[in-house]
């Protein structure tokens, strides 16, 4: 049996060097907060057996006191499935408990229990160890300018993200 090579015509040239992936702040950014997000997984896991997504339902749930599900969704940036996940691993794991919210029959609340409580603190000095690992590799100017620059753009993407109202007068 043989085959035939591919004809030159069923290749596109497609060659750009007008636009890089790798230079795309897009794409830089989403590298850069996967890399983080791995290595702080990879730590949680090791001191605690918690995910990130679970990590950020404990620590929003006891930064709070009581949450529901779509306040820590908003306050995460998580979407409601992810959150759902998390917030269930962790009652059966008894760090979180759920209960029903009384202004709103169909909602839940969500507080921590006493393990959940040591989990999250114990948490946050590893959370806090990282944060100084990755500043030492900017200078102190570079890192404040970091974290300036981040507040702003996160600030300008949501303000380019909400429709005008103005606009519709």
């Amino acid at each position: 049996m043989s085959t035939k090579p591919a004809s030159r015509d069923s290749f596109v040239e497609v060659a750009n060097d007008d636009f890089k992936l790798e230079d795309f702040l897009p794409f830089r950014l989403s590298v850069a907060a996967s890399s983080v997000s791995r290595l702080m997984a990879r730590r949680l896991t090791e001191a605690y057996g918690i995910s990130i997504a679970e990590w950020r339902v404990l620590t929003m749930v006891g930064r709070y006191g009581t949450l529901s599900p779509s306040l820590v969704g908003e306050r995460t940036a998580m979407d409601k499935v992810k959150v759902s996940r998390a917030a269930a691993s962790l009652v059966a794991r008894g760090m979180v408990k759920q209960s029903q919210d009384p202004a709103d029959g169909r909602g839940r609340l969500l507080r921590l229990t006493s393990k959940g409580a040591k989990v999250f603190h114990g948490a946050i000095p590893l959370a806090q160890a990282l944060e100084e690992e990755l500043a030492d590799g900017l200078s102190r100017t570079e890192w404040a300018a970091l974290q300036k620059a981040l507040f702003r753009l996160g600030a300008h993407v949501q303000a380019i993200d909400e429709p005008d109202i103005e606009a519709a007068d």
